[in-house]
């Protein structure tokens, strides 16, 4: 009868090893990128517009941080593929609701959407005090509410005033801006306004890392405790944008001898990992 149960239990373990082995992730594999290969507007298909300005909703500033620029709408002077790269451009100039600043503000929003993946984008960045490039990710649902409950993931953060320095962060619940408790770092790299740079987070289910040319330099850890500190499971999307001035880039003021500036953009590349039967 021992002999007999010991059987089945190493069958047993030997089945569980075989159903465990049956069943692997991949290395990462491309599933969405734009290679910027066509002149004129970005390409609606894979792109949208947020459009307005930081502070044209009833309550407060909506979504921006008392930034100078007003974001247009398939503006070709703000935002364009030119010779392989996506521009996106700040011009100083009168424009709607007493605006003296445009820009444009991209997003992959229902149009790509992912949870967990490789993102990775080639970019060349603006140069002078008040301008604030970013490559950032939103929740695409309010799954736990809206900012910062549902989470945000900077790829890349910029200001002039700092030009030799990149920031990589997140911001939820319990670890944001408002109240100062966002976890980020801030990384020496002296050369991004000057050549482009790639810029990458790899995000899973226990981690983000933040890379910049494939060497990492942070990493944000799942604590497993509960949304509040951890709400990367669900879907987040894409968003490029070029801001003036406000309540960081803004904060030693504005160069207004400076513009036009631009960021330039090489590519973005999104590869997931595939779950594969052996």
């Amino acid at each position: 009868m021992k002999r007999y149960i010991i059987f089945i239990a190493i069958a047993g373990l030997f089945l569980h090893c075989k159903q465990t082995k049956e069943l692997r992730k991949t290395d990462y594999q491309l599933v969405w990128a734009d290679e910027f290969e066509m002149d004129g507007l970005p390409n609606a298909n894979k792109w949208s517009y947020d459009i307005g300005t930081a502070c044209e909703k009833p309550a407060g500033c909506g979504w921006g941080n008392k930034e100078l620029q007003y974001y247009t709408d398939k503006r070709t002077e703000n935002a364009r593929v030119e010779n392989g790269h996506l521009i996106i451009e700040a011009h100083q100039e009168p424009y709607k609701e007493d605006r003296t600043y445009t820009s444009a503000r991209l997003t992959s929003k229902n149009k790509g959407d992912w949870t967990y993946g490789k993102m990775e984008i080639r970019a060349k960045l603006p140069t002078g005090r008040g301008t604030w490039p970013a490559i950032w990710m939103l929740h695409t649902a309010d799954v736990y509410g809206g900012w910062p409950e549902s989470g945000e993931i900077d790829i890349m953060e910029h200001v002039g005033y700092e030009p030799d320095t990149i920031y990589g962060t997140v911001h939820t619940k319990s670890y944001n801006g408002m109240i100062g408790t966002e976890k980020g770092r801030g990384v020496y790299s002296p050369l991004s306004e000057k050549q482009f740079q790639v810029y990458t987070i790899e995000w899973n289910e226990e981690k983000i890392d933040w890379l910049i040319n494939d060497e990492k330099y942070h990493t944000f850890l799942n604590d497993e405790t509960n949304f509040k500190g951890w709400p990367f499971d669900h879907a987040f999307h894409l968003i490029l944008n070029l801001a003036v001035g406000g309540n960081w880039a803004g904060r030693h003021g504005v160069d207004e001898s400076i513009w036009p500036q631009r960021m330039e953009i090489d590519y973005v590349r999104v590869y997931q990992q595939q779950t594969i039967a052996d």
